[in-house]
């Protein structure tokens, strides 16, 4: 027996899960990191690697592109493959990109490297998420975990602004590459010594490994991969180009096309990279919706709350950093008490309240003013965005990972890592375009401040709007799933006691 290995069945003492889940989470804090590390330092990178304006856009665009197009490649590989191999293997590619990040001396270079961070986070985040998951299969247990998964995410992206500000203003743009090259190296190092190697779990059920395994989708592998490709890089196009502009709608029509083939070839095959059975409890597409919307505004926010505050507050990359703990605090205290209030007031209750607590901060954003401060124009609204953004995803992750088959749990991460990613790419593209927009017509009358400030308040009042519909359409959806949910289990419960 390979004493790697654990015995089928056998769980872990819970300090040694504890542990587990901590390096698992600084896996996830790590993808996250990278989605924001870099947004505080754009002018110090464009300077120093001699960017055009549309390079600098794709220095974030092309790590959002190549992680949002391949998570449900990542996810079913984690399945089939192994999810702590995958994890390494992704971990290991990670930090090689980050570190080929800092050397670079070319825009080509730069965004190549950007790229490839994206296809190591996309291995990353659904296969820590499926092994967490391992570690508490239900229960408190699993809230807790869940919890510790929200606080590292949303600690992640305000964390990035935070050691981006530090970094720049310190030693430079190229050391926010190098530190989580050198953070990716320790946690893929921790998994190696820790986290225990255990056999992929079948897909499919009854199958094992030694009879019938499983084969990779490719077809559909491919025609998701190219349809959520053609759709971000259209959707982070149009923010500069317009949406008019003809290789924009090309490519939206591509991704229309891609995706309908897409669902097409699922229907039609017994190995589907998505199969119907994910979907059996009604739960996973309800978490998935909601946590899309979810996610075209919490990207958007680590985007335009910087830029206030740098743009028009005047601060340096380090105040702006620093101005992102309280967010980052209120943040890790929500996801914390997700668990106690859903026990509470229930999971319909507590996303709706999430949502409309984060829609409250978002419309305190929209009043902010061209000669405001950040004690009066930010701190305030930032902590309830951050509790209300960290129950909700507590809860909808929850939602989205729960009741799925064991061996499609890679997968399930990798689907409602999807949705965010690829939600909050179509939220941004929309909210820049808007801000945009507001910015310009305003300029012909306005201050230079004063109409860059009329982009921010407009793309955080719709921010608020949406996040206020999404918690009515919360209730809408769940209440009834729950009560569908539990229709279902007095029946079994009827049949067998007959």
């Amino acid at each position: 027996m390979n004493p790697q290995r654990p015995l089928p069945g056998r769980t872990p003492p819970a300090p040694r899960r504890a542990v587990l889940l901590g390096v698992l989470a600084a896996a996830q804090f790590t993808v996250m990191l990278a989605t924001s590390i870099v947004n505080v330092a754009l002018p110090q990178i464009r300077a120093g690697a001699g960017l055009s304006d549309g390079d600098t856009t794709w220095v974030v665009n092309a790590y959002g592109l190549a992680f949002g197009a391949l998570l449900l490649a990542g996810g079913r590989a984690a399945d089939m493959l192994g999810r702590r191999r995958v994890l390494i293997l992704g971990l290991a590619l990670f930090a090689a990109a980050s570190l080929g990040a800092g050397l670079a001396s070319s825009a080509g270079t730069l965004i190549a490297a950007r790229a490839v961070q994206g296809l190591g986070a996309a291995a990353i985040a659904p296969a820590a998420l499926a092994l967490a998951m391992e570690l508490s299969p239900s229960g408190a247990e699993r809230g807790r975990a869940l919890a510790v998964w929200g606080a590292v995410s949303g600690a992640g992206g305000a964390g990035g602004v935070l050691l981006g500000g530090v970094l720049t203003q310190a030693w430079g743009w190229s050391w926010i590459f190098y530190c989580v090259a050198i953070g990716s190296a320790l946690v893929a190092a921790a998994v190696v010594l820790l986290v225990p190697a255990v056999p992929a779990v079948p897909a499919v059920p009854g199958r094992t490994a030694d009879r019938e395994p499983a084969k990779f989708d490719l077809l559909g592998t491919a025609a998701v991969t190219l349809a959520l490709t053609s759709l971000v890089w259209g959707l982070t196009t149009a923010r500069s180009a317009g949406w008019t502009d003809g290789p924009v709608l090309y490519a939206l029509a591509a991704a229309a096309l891609l995706l309908a083939l897409f669902v097409r070839i699922e229907l039609r095959r017994p190995n589907a990279l998505i199969p119907p059975r994910l979907f059996g409890t009604g739960r996973v597409a309800v978490g998935n919706l909601l946590m899309a919307l979810l996610g075209s505004i919490w990207i958007a926010l680590f985007f335009f709350l910087p830029l206030y505050q740098q743009q028009v507050l005047g601060a340096s990359p380090l105040v702006t950093g620093l101005g992102q703990l309280p967010l980052a605090a209120a943040n890790m205290l929500g996801s914390a008490l997700a668990p106690r209030v859903r026990r509470r007031l229930g999971t319909t209750a507590t996303v709706t309240g999430a949502m409309l607590t984060e829609a409250a901060g978002l419309l305190w954003l929209s009043r902010i003013s061209a000669d405001g401060s950040y004690l009066a124009d930010v701190l305030g609204p930032s902590v309830l965005v951050g509790l209300g953004l960290s129950v909700a995803f507590v809860q909808l992750t929850d939602l989205a990972v729960e009741g799925v088959p064991p061996g499609d749990a890679g997968l399930a991460g990798g689907l409602v890592n999807t949705t965010r990613q690829v939600g909050g790419t179509v939220g941004l593209a929309a909210l820049a375009t808007l801000a945009g927009s507001v910015t310009a017509h305003a300029a012909t009358h306005q201050s230079h401040l004063q109409a860059l400030t009329a982009g921010y308040r407009a793309a955080f009042a719709v921010s608020a709007a949406v996040m206020a519909a999404t918690g009515l359409l919360a209730v809408v959806l769940i209440r009834p799933l729950r009560q569908s949910l539990l229709n279902r289990r007095i029946t079994i419960q009827k049949e067998v006691s007959s």
